[in-house]
């Protein structure tokens, strides 16, 4: 059994990665149908939770069907990431998580997510602010460092450990490669290998099938993975995964029927979670990955993105069930 602070997990936990405009409550839903252990919202501005800003405040919403779920934030003020950390806390998730680890322009170059690699002592202090302002257990996601000549996530381990983080989860990239070339899991190795850590350690970065989850597991010795990019329009990758580590057998793909019904839950969740028409709206970007490479199948996608009703989208999904039975997916 994997354990973080007091929350108990399966003893090789599957964890959803927080990605930003993906991984929100409707999505998380239809992932822990589909066997994910462990799930972070998609971060949050320290700004914008201290200014009440609308969009920050939502990415707070998490549900009881979800647990156990952590809420990520970021920021660059030590300041205000210790209030948000208090803020957060009231919304009584699982966990706080640390985003050390986010590479996109916007993001780091302002001092936040894997900017922080270049400043461990701020790091370090940052993380101490969260850690005394909430009473939840903290964890940290973050990379290999800034770019290949700093490498820093050995140091950065044992740190964050020595002041309490309760976990650690890696990606295997530095933030310059930022999601380019192959993730590069040896160093996360090293960090589980040292006997200074004791705390649970996460691996990240192109885990997209049952073999390789496999094969990571064995090679590098992680206490779990970390999945993100291929969850997306494949939420059911937690299940084949544990289902392959338990017999060394792939399920079966899934079927168009069985995609059909996991997208109805999805913007099911929206509707419920968004409202009628925005919870159509924000299902729009989904289509396309759940029904990824199916032949001639662009005008069912422009009449569900063109859709305005639950009523519509659930007539055309029938459809497209129906003509799509004989696909093998």
């Amino acid at each position: 059994m994997v354990k973080i602070g007091n929350i108990e997990l399966s003893d090789f936990p599957l964890l959803l990665a927080p990605m930003e405009d993906v991984s929100d409550p409707p999505f998380r839903a239809v992932c822990k149908e589909n066997g994910a252990d462990l799930m972070y919202t998609e971060f949050v501005s320290s700004e914008g939770l201290i200014r009440d800003a609308a969009k920050s405040l939502q990415k707070l919403d998490i549900f009881e069907y979800e647990r156990p779920v952590g809420i990520q934030l970021f920021g660059s003020d030590v300041e205000t990431m210790g209030s948000c950390s208090e803020i957060a806390s009231r919304v009584n998730p699982d966990l706080i998580d640390i985003n050390y680890g986010c590479p996109v322009k916007n993001v780091a170059c302002r001092g936040a997510g894997a900017a922080l690699l270049q400043d461990v002592p701020k790091m370090v202090k940052m993380t101490e602010a969260v850690i005394k302002s909430t009473h939840l257990p903290v964890t940290v996601k973050t990379r290999l460092g800034w770019d290949e000549n700093t490498k820093n996530v050995l140091d950065v381990a044992e740190r964050l450990q020595d002041i309490g983080i309760k976990a650690l989860s890696i990606h295997g990239r530095t933030r310059v490669q930022m999601y380019k070339g192959t993730a590069d899991w040896s160093l996360i190795a090293k960090i589980k290998e040292n006997p200074r850590i004791h705390i649970p350690i996460f691996g990240n970065g192109d885990v997209d099938s049952p073999e390789k989850a496999l094969e990571y597991k064995n090679r590098y010795g992680v206490d779990g993975i970390m999945i993100g990019r291929a969850t997306i329009g494949n939420p059911w990758i937690f299940n084949d995964i544990k289902h392959y580590l338990k017999t060394g057998e792939r399920l079966s793909p899934p079927t168009m029927e069985q995609r059909v019904d996991v997208c109805r839950r999805h913007l099911e969740f929206s509707i419920r979670w968004k409202g009628p028409v925005a919870g159509v709206f924000e299902m729009r970007r989904h289509y396309t990955n759940y029904f990824k490479g199916m032949e001639h199948f662009k005008p069912y996608r422009m009449r569900l993105v063109e859709a305005m009703t639950f009523e519509e989208l659930d007539c055309i999904l029938q459809e497209i069930s129906h003509d799509y039975s004989a696909v093998v997916c």
